[in-house]
């Protein structure tokens, strides 16, 4: 199995890159590596050469540049490059820590959605931090791909949701949920009622109805179903809330003089602990699902974990069969929608 490395992307690249890439490396015999880039900023950083293939490349899309305007216009640029090569069947998956807009345009124009796919989902794994939960973490999606939603393309996420739960986290019969502004049914604008009873409408769906986002973390769903709007604005208001009582946690320590500094000594294991499950490293990157192979994004600010974590994410997509398993489940409804339109 190949996969196709943007080596420029990101704010550690391409140093952070490739040590996370050999580490992935070293841990899976069956994956090979082909990485797009600069050479003279690559090579020198490659400790071992085995299975990782060098392609130069002469251009970079930044962060701060215009998505669609940058993969059309830099045809040579590391993104466009890995894409193409997905597309043309040279690699199976396609990893990137650079400008997320960037990937998203050259997954959905180069790579292709899978047919019957409106559109494809920014999907992440989150933790969930309820004591003695059965689970540590849970599917969230759309977590930021498209601002705006229609009710088709939120079931359509329970479904992706579903099959990476299954597949990729080995979840039998995952717990759905709508994320809304109250647990009760009638919650919501049109759109999130409606989409509640499609979602409670379809038989092979363990839909157990609304989420509030204060809920997200305590474990209540295996797969939480979103507006990518919405799901971006409580993802990062979660993630603002955490930093803020880290924040806060670290001031009263450093201020609260001698007993304050013992009482940390004596909790470090515990802070520890609580830092690993928040850390963004030990998730992976977020997958745009929908698409006819694999697209991750990890983090801008990724270093070699997350990276190594992220190919590992990969590596599990690769050998589940969660795309073509998803193909052959949105593909039949494609065509027998085509079939009524013709009719």
């Amino acid at each position: 199995m190949k996969i196709a490395v943007d080596a420029m992307g990101g704010d550690n690249a391409p140093q952070a890159i490739i040590e996370g890439v050999e580490q992935a490396r070293d841990l899976y015999p069956d994956l090979e590596f082909i990485l797009y880039g600069d050479p003279k900023k690559v090579q020198p950083l490659i400790q071992n050469s085995e299975r990782l293939t060098m392609v130069e490349t002469t251009e970079e899309i930044s962060m701060g540049e215009e998505p669609v305007r940058a993969i059309r216009r830099k045809k040579d640029s590391s993104i466009v490059r890995a894409a193409n090569a997905v597309k043309e069947g040279t690699a199976d998956a396609f990893f990137s820590a650079g400008n997320t807009g960037a990937i998203l345009a050259a997954g959905l124009f180069i790579v292709g959605r899978i047919k019957g796919i409106d559109r494809p989902g920014l999907t992440s794994v989150l933790p969930i931090t309820q004591p003695g939960a059965a689970r540590h973490n849970f599917v969230y999606l759309d977590s930021g791909a498209n601002a705006e939603s229609k009710e088709r393309n939120l079931v359509q996420y329970a479904y992706l949701g579903k099959f990476y739960a299954e597949n990729v986290l080995g979840v039998a019969n995952p717990r759905i949920a709508l994320l809304n502004n109250g647990a009760e049914e009638d919650k919501g604008d049109t759109l999130h009622k409606n989409v509640w009873q499609k979602l409670n409408a379809e038989d092979d769906l363990n839909f157990i109805g609304n989420i509030e986002s204060g809920d997200l973390l305590y474990g209540k769903a295996d797969v939480v179903v979103s507006d990518g709007w919405t799901a971006n604005a409580a993802l990062k208001a979660t993630e603002g809330t955490a930093k803020m009582f880290l924040t806060i946690i670290r001031d009263g320590i450093l201020k609260g003089g001698l007993r304050a500094k013992l009482g940390y000594l004596l909790l470090k294991p515990v802070f520890h602990q609580i830092g690993q499950k928040m850390n963004t490293s030990t998730y992976g990157g977020a997958v745009l699902l929908g698409l006819k192979a694999p697209v991750v994004k990890t983090h801008g600010a990724s270093d070699a974990l997350a990276v190594k974590n992220t190919i590992s994410q990969i590596w599990t997509m690769l050998n589940s069969g969660v795309v073509e398993k998803a193909d052959e489940f949105f593909s039949p409804a494609q065509d027998m929608d085509n079939s009524a339109k013709n009719e």
